[in-house]
């Protein structure tokens, strides 16, 4: 079965034509959430599907070693489907699992961690049962919608990304997984910005952040956070995590690794403002954070004098000067890395070896870059894994965040 609708001119043929009907058993997720089945052994990738169900899909593109498809009826259903509490899911591409129990949620997520640590790693260590958001919905303190070139003084939608799409804007009135007070500010922003739609010239990106005394929309406008007992205040369109309601045990976690090992030193890098050096630094006789981030590093003193925290300093540099002129006996010394989704460069791996700190806390957002940079940390022996710990930081996407602790052998 399929439809006439003649190919685009990109599409690669085989092994199925364009908008080919297929069906197919779903067997696992891939760490992008999609569906993963096979059809005559070749591999099929369905969003939005489960393990478990049978599916008719819709091929729309192939690839040397396997084809994405849409998903067209599920045959039988998997007995962890639910329904999605967004009437926006499937065509929203910011949520992946909607329609998975959230205890069902956490198990796959433990299980890619899993994958990942043996497959990229190569690397045999138990990981912990994922640590869950106290909030299933409701939970992100920030988002950024957007739109597109307004046409004839009218703006077509204000949201995000179309699923499967990279340029289509899908509008959405309100977002389930935002805080109550973003969707408030959200609706009112939205209508400020669809009456003034005349003097926009090009697309824009738009901010609500929760703070403290309300949404702040505006980027270099301050906003406070609490986690915990401390008080973390940061220009609002900068980075800072985005679920408040783990970041208690999430930096609690964290803190309690590094300090776990007798250190009583701490190395920060990629600090950013402070959020983990502070959080610890109650735990060590001294600790000092870097960041490339000049303002950042501003923003990091501001909070741990605000704070009222003494033992605490940053420096702005990249981090791979991190280890230069420190006088920090490497033996006696933590080092918490909480580096971007590409991971760490390998000048900064090369220095952080030859400092060779007693423990070495990673914090990452994307464990595929994390389990890739574990192999220098285990390919020569000089460290070993000791706790693997994820945190679902993000539910209902694809997202988590991992925790890896490493002791020097």
């Amino acid at each position: 079965m399929q439809e006439t609708r003649s190919a685009p001119r990109n599409f690669r043929p085989g092994p199925f034509d364009y908008h080919q009907v297929v069906e197919l058993e779903v067997t696992t997720l891939t760490n992008q959430g999609h569906g993963l089945g096979r059809v005559d052994n070749w591999v099929v990738l369905v969003p939005f599907t489960l393990p478990g169900e049978t599916v008719r899909a819709r091929v729309f593109r192939n690839y040397s070693n396997y084809s994405e498809a849409d998903l067209v009826e599920i045959l039988h259903p998997s007995p962890h489907r639910i329904e999605p509490r967004c009437p926006l899911f499937t065509h929203c591409g910011g949520c992946q699992y909607q329609n998975l129990a959230y205890s069902q949620q956490l198990e796959w997520k433990h299980g890619q961690v899993e994958e990942l640590l043996e497959r990229l790693a190569g690397a045999k260590c138990p990981v912990n049962p994922v640590i869950p958001s106290p909030r299933e919905y409701g939970y992100r303190s920030k988002i950024t919608p957007h739109f597109q070139k307004p046409k004839k003084d009218s703006i077509e939608a204000i949201g995000f990304l179309r699923a499967g799409q990279r340029t289509r804007i899908i509008d959405v009135p309100s977002c389930p997984i935002a805080s109550d007070t973003i969707n408030a500010r959200l609706a009112t922003l939205r209508e400020e910005v669809l009456a003034r739609a005349s003097t926009y010239r090009r697309g824009s990106t738009l901010l609500l952040r929760d703070s403290e005394h309300g949404v702040i929309t505006e980027s270099v406008a301050v906003a406070r956070e609490k986690v915990g007992d401390l008080v973390f205040e940061f220009p609002a369109g900068e980075f800072f995590q985005n679920n408040p309601h783990i970041l208690p045990a999430f930096t609690g976690y964290v803190a309690n690794q590094a300090a776990g090992s007798g250190a009583a030193y701490l190395l920060d890098a990629y600090c950013g403002s402070g959020l983990f050096c502070l959080s610890a630094a109650s735990r060590f006789q001294e600790a000092r954070g870097i960041e490339i981030s000049e303002s950042s590093v501003e923003w990091a003193d501001r909070n741990r004098d605000q704070n009222e925290i003494t033992n605490a300093s940053f420096v702005c540099g990249k981090a791979h000067d991190l280890f230069s002129g420190i006088d920090y006996p490497a033996a006696q010394t933590a080092v918490i890395i909480d580096p971007p989704r590409k991971g760490c460069d390998a000048d900064f791996l090369r220095q952080l070896f030859a400092y060779a700190p007693s423990r070495v806390v990673y914090v990452s957002c994307n464990p595929a870059t994390q389990m890739r940079d574990l192999h220098g940390f285990l390919d020569d022996g000089a460290y070993r894994l000791v706790e693997v710990q994820p945190f679902d930081l993000f539910p209902q996407t694809k997202h988590l965040e991992c925790v890896m602790t490493l002791d020097r052998a």
